[in-house]
Parts: C-alpha cells; sequence; structure tokens
C-alpha cells in the first residue's frame, strides 16, 4: 500500500548561500518562507539569492517500500535537490508540485539537501510584477512510499488518476484514466465511485487503465447551490492484495461562456462576480497553513462571491479542494506576466502542464489563464507565437475548459493577441490610475460592440484604502471613503451588464509587494476588501455583500466609516449598505427617517453637533457608530506616507500654477506641461538605465521610456489621475527614487508654469 510520510518537521536552514556542503543554521519547519517579513516592510530589498535546506532520514524509520518519491508542493522559484551529495534533479517554477525519485540513494540513513533559489533570471516566470517573490519552501514536503508497480508519479506532478465527466440530459458519463507504472500481467485495477454519502455509483475490476460508466439522475455540480462531489478510488491489486491506491473527487457539470448572456452552468445562467486571491499574508508570506486557507474561503464565501481568480500562478492544492467543495467557480493561470522573456518560453510550457495536470480533477475550474498583462509593452511575434503554442497546448490536455487571459488598458481592442484564447478579460483601473469611474461601464460595452463574439470580462479592478478618511474623497487619496465610493460605482456599472461573463475584485486581501512605496504602509499593495492581517473588513467588503448575498441567507446592515470619528462639517454624510429593502437611521436615539435603496447603497444627512450616537437599523438588526464634531481636521485622518521625503502639504503650490500636488493629466493638457513630461521622462530613463547597469542585481521595471506612445507612453496615459507626487513615490516598484532636492528642483520648474485659464 501507498503510505505518505510528512517531513515538515526539523529542517536545518541556512540563508544565503548555494554550498551544499554546509551545517550551521537554524531550524525550522516547513512551511517556510526566508521572506516573511522583509518581503512585506517596502524598500524592494528583500533577499533574493539561494538558501539550502537539510534534513537527515533514517530508513529503519520508514515504511518498507520497493521505491521512494519525494514530493516538493512548492519552492520558490527554482530548487536543485540532492540526497547524500548527489545532485537528483533540479525544478524551475516556484507554485507546483513537483517528485523526486530518491530510491538508489536512500540507504541506511540518508541526507536530503533542498537548495532554493528565488533570484532574477531571465528563463523562469514570473520576474516583473506588482507582488513579493517570497522564497523558501513555503508549502508540505511529503516521502511518498510505493510499490514497484505504482500509480504515475513521475508526469508534472500529476495524481495518477484522470477523472472527465459529461453531463448527458438527467444522466452523466464519466471516463477514468488510470496512469500505471510497471504495470504487470495479471495486476489489476478496481475503480470504485461513490456519491457524496458514500454509496457506490459504480464498481469494476479490469486490467484496463481506461473505463467509463454511467450515473444516472445524477447530482449535478451547481457552484454555489450545490456544489456536489462524487469521489473516484482507483486500487492496483496483485492476487487479490491492494498494492497501491489512488483517490480524486470529482464533479458532474456543464457550463458554456455566452457572449451576450454570460456564465452558463448546467443551463442556468450564473452570474460570475467574484474576487482576485493571492496566496500569502501578514507575517507569514506565501507558507499558508489549512487554517488560513480556510479563513480566506470562509470571507470570501462571506462577502458573497461566486468566482475567483487564483492569481498570478498555481494555488494550494488544499485551497482548489475548499473551492470545490464551497461551490466557488475557478480561473486558474500560470505566472506568465507582464514582461514577455523570449528566454522564458519553455518555462510557460512546463508552469502550464503542470497547472492542467495537477488541477484536471477540480470541478470549480473552468478556464484556464495563459497570462496576465503580457502586452503592456506592446506585442511581438514571438509574444503571439508563445500564446498560440500555450492555447494549443491546453486544448489538447483538457478538451473540456477554456482559454482565457487578463488584458491590460493600453492592449488596444485590435491587438491580435485577444484572438487566440476563447475568451477574454480586462484589467481596468479607471478612476484610480487615471480616467474616472463612468469610463469603466462604456468601454466594455464598445468592446462587446467591436467583437460581438468574444465574451469580455474585468479581471482586475480596484483601488487602494487603508486606514486615511475624509468627508470629500477624491480619486487618488488612499481614504476608505473613496474605496467604498469606487466600488458602489464599479458595482453599479459592472453587475448590470448582463453580457460580461465575470468580474474580479482586484483584491479579496492586501498582499505583499515590496516595491511599493505609497499609502503610508510601504511594501504592500492595499486594493484589498480585507487586510492582510484578515483582521478588517473594509468597507467596500460590505458593499458586495450587500449585492450578493441574500438577506434569506445572511441579512446584514452595516454603518461606513466608523474609524472616522472626529468631523469638522456641521452636517455628514453618513453611507449605510444592507441587503435589506429598508433602513431607518437613530440619531442620539431619535429617528431621522426611513430610506429605500434598490443598489443597497443609503445615503443619509447627518448634524454633526458634539457627540453624536448614530444608529441604523433594517429589519431587526442594528449597527451603531460614533462622530464628534471637532474645530481643525484630525490630521491622524491625514496620509502622512512612510519614508516619503515629502507630503503634500509640504509642497510649495502658488496659486494658479502647477505643482507635484497637481495631476499629470492636466499638466500635460498644457504645451509648457508637455514639454516638461518630455523631460521629465528623459531623466527617468536615465534613473532607469542607470539602475539596469547597477551591480546590485536588482530589476528597474523592463520598460523603455518613450513618451510618443511607447510601453511608458502608454502607462503616462493610464496614471493620468496620479498627481506628480503620487507617480514618484510608485516608482520604486520599478527601483527609480527621487531625493528631496530632486523632487524640490521638480516642483520649483512646475511652478513655472500656468494653470489654464489663470
Amino acid at each position: 500500500m501507498r503510505n505518505i510520510i510528512k517531513l515538515n518537521s526539523d529542517w536545518l536552514f541556512i540563508k544565503d548561500t548555494a554550498d551544499i556542503t554546509l551545517r550551521e543554521g537554524e531550524r525550522v519547519s516547513l512551511p517556510h518562507s526566508w521572506n516573511a517579513v522583509d518581503g512585506q516592510d517596502g524598500g524592494n530589498d528583500y533577499f533574493r539569492g539561494s538558501c539550502l535546506y537539510v534534513k537527515a532520514l533514517n530508513k529503519e524509520e520508514l515504511p518498507k517500500a520497493d521505491m521512494y518519491y519525494l514530493e516538493i508542493r512548492g519552492a520558490n522559484s527554482s530548487a536543485d535537490v540532492y540526497v547524500n551529495g548527489n545532485k537528483l534533479a533540479h525544478h524551475d517554477g516556484g507554485y507546483s508540485t513537483w517528485r523526486v525519485n530518491i530510491t538508489k540513494e536512500l540507504n541506511e540513513s540518508a541526507e536530503i539537501a533542498i537548495l532554493v533559489d528565488n533570484s532574477a533570471n531571465d528563463t523562469v516566470y514570473p520576474q516583473m510584477a506588482d507582488f513579493t517573490f517570497y522564497g523558501g519552501i513555503y508549502r508540505d514536503v511529503n516521502l511518498i512510499c510505493v510499490n514497484e508497480s505504482h500509480f504515475d508519479l513521475d508526469y508534472y506532478g500529476a495524481p495518477g488518476i484522470k477523472i472527465t465527466p459529461v453531463v448527458n440530459g438527467a444522466d452523466a458519463s464519466v471516463e477514468v484514466e488510470a496512469y500505471v507504472t510497471n504495470l504487470k500481467d495479471g495486476q489489476k485495477i478496481v475503480y470504485t465511485a461513490r456519491d457524496k454519502d458514500g454509496n457506490e455509483v459504480y464498481k469494476a475490476q479490469t486490467a484496463d487503465t481506461k473505463i467509463s460508466f454511467e450515473i444516472k439522475d445524477v447530482n449535478l455540480w451547481h457552484g454555489r447551490k450545490n456544489p456536489y462531489l462524487y469521489s473516484c478510488r482507483a486500487e492496483l491489486t496483485e492476487n487479490g492484495e491492494v498494492i497501491d491506491n489512488v483517490e480524486s473527487r470529482f464533479g458532474c457539470r456543464s457550463f458554456k461562456i455566452d457572449p451576450d448572456n454570460g456564465f452558463i452552468l448546467n443551463g442556468e445562467e450564473y452570474p460570475l462576480r467574484g474576487v482576485s486571491r493571492h496566496q500569502d499574508r501578514w507575517g507569514v508570506g506565501n507558507a499558508l497553513l489549512p487554517e488560513h486557507h480556510e479563513e480566506d474561503i470562509d470571507l470570501i464565501c462571506e462577502v458573497g462571491a461566486t468566482t475567483i481568480r487564483l492569481a498570478h500562478y498555481q494555488h494550494d492544492q488544499y485551497f482548489y479542494d475548499l473551492c470545490d467543495e464551497r461551490g466557488l467557480v475557478i480561473w486558474a493561470e500560470i505566472p506568465y506576466i507582464s514582461k514577455h522573456m523570449p528566454t522564458g518560453r519553455e518555462n510557460t510550457i512546463s508552469q502550464m502542464k503542470e497547472l492542467v495536470s495537477q488541477n484536471y480533477n477540480h470541478p470549480s475550474i473552468v478556464v484556464w489563464g495563459l497570462s496576465n498583462e503580457i502586452s503592456i509593452g506592446g506585442s511581438d511575434d514571438d509574444l503571439l507565437e508563445n500564446h498560440r503554442i500555450l492555447n494549443d497546448l491546453v486544448h489538447e490536455m483538457d478538451k473540456t475548459r477554456l482559454t482565457t487571459i487578463a488584458a491590460v488598458s493600453m492592449c488596444k481592442m485590435d491587438d491580435p493577441y485577444l484572438l487566440i484564447p476563447d475568451v477574454v478579460s480586462y484589467n481596468h483601473y479607471f478612476g484610480w490610475y487615471g480616467g474616472d469611474t463612468a469610463m469603466n461601464g462604456p468601454w466594455f460595452d464598445k468592446f462587446h460592440e467591436t467583437h460581438p463574439n468574444i465574451p469580455i470580462g474585468c479581471s482586475e479592478y480596484g483601488c487602494e484604502a487603508l486606514n486615511w478618511h475624509t468627508s470629500d474623497p477624491k480619486q487618488g487619496d488612499y481614504t476608505e471613503e473613496y474605496q467604498s465610493y469606487y466600488h458602489e460605482e464599479l458595482i453599479k456599472q459592472l453587475f448590470t451588464r448582463k453580457y460580461m461573463w465575470v468580474t474580479h475584485v482586484w483584491n479579496m486581501f492586501d498582499f505583499g509587494a515590496d516595491a511599493r512605496a505609497e499609502g503610508g504602509e510601504n511594501g504592500q499593495n492595499h486594493k484589498g476588501l480585507v487586510t492582510m492581517d484578515r483582521k478588517y473588513k473594509k468597507d467596500a467588503f460590505y458593499a458586495y455583500k450587500a449585492w450578493l448575498v441574500s438577506a434569506e441567507v445572511d441579512p446584514f446592515v452595516h454603518i461606513c466609516s466608523k474609524r472616522y470619528v472626529d468631523r469638522v462639517e456641521d452636517v455628514t454624510k453618513v453611507t449605510v449598505y444592507s441587503n435589506l429593502p429598508e433602513v431607518e437611521l437613530f440619531v442620539n436615539g431619535e429617528s431621522i427617517g426611513k430610506k429605500a435603496a434598490e443598489d443597497h447603497f443609503f445615503y443619509f444627512n447627518v448634524k454633526n453637533e458634539g457627540e453624536t450616537t448614530i444608529l441604523a437599523k433594517a429589519g431587526e438588526l442594528t449597527d451603531e457608530s460614533h462622530i464628534r464634531k471637532v474645530d481643525e481636521m484630525n490630521m491622524d485622518y491625514v496620509l502622512v506616507e512612510k519614508g516619503a521625503v515629502l507630503n503634500w502639504f509640504d509642497i510649495d503650490a502658488p496659486e494658479g500654477r502647477f505643482s507635484l500636488n497637481d495631476k499629470i493629466s492636466d499638466i500635460i493638457a498644457t504645451k509648457r506641461g508637455k514639454l516638461w513630461l518630455i523631460s521629465m521622462g528623459l531623466k527617468l530613463k536615465k534613473k532607469m538605465n542607470a539602475n539596469k547597469k547597477s551591480s546590485d542585481g536588482k530589476k528597474s521595471g523592463g520598460f523603455d521610456v518613450d513618451l510618443k506612445g511607447g510601453a511608458t507612453g502608454g502607462i503616462m496615459q493610464m496614471l493620468g489621475g496620479f498627481s506628480v507626487l503620487r507617480l514618484t513615490g510608485m516608482m520604486g516598484m520599478m527601483n527609480v527614487s527621487f531625493t528631496k532636492e530632486e523632487l524640490l528642483k521638480m516642483n520649483k520648474k512646475l511652478n513655472r508654469i500656468r494653470k489654464p485659464g489663470k
């Protein structure tokens, strides 16, 4: 029988070495990441290099077996395995399962050494992206002990059994293919399929490695409404004795993606409205435990999501299992992201083979993502060919699912790479990175009109919010109030367009992006609906819950801006979210009226006098908050960026003249402003080129500065809604920084440019 032994405890960890003979370090348990702290604190200076993990095995303590495989479920991003000093394997790709046959080297005792490397290179994805590439063995390591004849352990980390259900009316036909290594004459395979309650729906013993059977009156896997799962167990037998076994769950469902009617599950329209998810959290990095995954899926279900985009890489098998169980429809993808590398093609192919092979049996997955924002620098022939190869590969490996891409705003609607996958989604941030919120819906209408036969979705949209507050929210202010406004507007625009096959908020949780230096808490992307430590649900979380969760399932009422107590205005706006039809607001115990709102967003004007207790009532439910009248703005609510050399209130901004506080789009609307931007672009290019030549190994981002319409030109257009100060702060993501003196000099030049009409 197969035995699986967890090897997570008592590893010797030696940081910053490629010498496999070293034995002085610290003892750690897996999962483990060496960037759990420095990958989240900003500065783009987290350690990227080689580290060593060493563990001793005593063969006498192991189950007796013919063969032993080391299974590594995630080591970022490249790794080499040595046993007793002999190199047995190399693997590129930090997010998938891979295995190494160590049988020949496993003597009475054996020493396993795994050298893991997350340093930059030009052959392994990802190399440029807005998240931290945490190094480490951050998932489980197992020892799989098997008979000489066993279900395959050598093919791209796959489970050894492939299950393909097809729904036919009220029934389903199920094809099961088992992959057996060293299958011998006389050996048989016993296939047993069971329903959710453990009742047998099929059983057979045969020498065939591929069988088919029917399930009459099948229970369909129907998303969150009924995530019904069957299971299939395959046992390899010899002389009536079971010598190996594998088991996998599966779900029977049909789906289609229609360019006019969106996602259709089992013949019913099933709107996909949900979130994206990164796999890290505060103080842990990406070394998540089962309870972390469970908390994440609980929060995603609470917000009412029907879909998750698991970005931007393969996630833990346990999380896919949870998605199957809870009925979340999944977009799964490889980290082919941001910057196309001609030298990385083979790695995109191998990572795609691993993704599809390892996750084929999960009914939750409906699309395979080929790439994310890969055309940010424009499409070329090599990029297009790489996508065609991946698209063909996926269709060859999986006849049952579709392919997709996440294009970025600068990607034109006539870009040929949009025609490669089966369906398309776009990452748009109108209202945060330039433009305004009202642009989102009309853009998708234009795409739908231009490409009526291509299903279109929104794979990313969002804006950042921390514990900053204002009664006058503005784009780019990082306040919780602006994030609420932004998502109210996007919900109304996206959710009411039936043709959109999917929408994914970016992001469900704040996540580590060590190069980021904005919002006052460096090292994170703060677009999450929930903070990185999962302790605080931002107000926008409840905006989605109000739209997506039925009051019959989980009724609620929520007053926004509870952390915004001190207010200067005489009359203040109070926003309430609820999935109930009517809300009544009480101020210091007295009702100021009831309101109904079809969009679930209730707005009240409240007099701000002294100390005020506000209570919202919907049905039998209540929520309470407090405000206080003050004479001057509480500066604890105002963004002061950590590590910033300047803040907005320190900048000289003469009346009628531009300054660092003004938006790029306003400045370049003037002739002199355009000339200033070109000069700034030349300085930026000089800084980036200098960084490329530096010896510290850091990458500046991979874009060429071309303000006449190239990659950076498109970025400048998209970032038009940013102030100059905010944009210079964001340059930290490209390893570019400005001194206080440089910024003041830049501001002085801007002060010389008159604003229009002044």
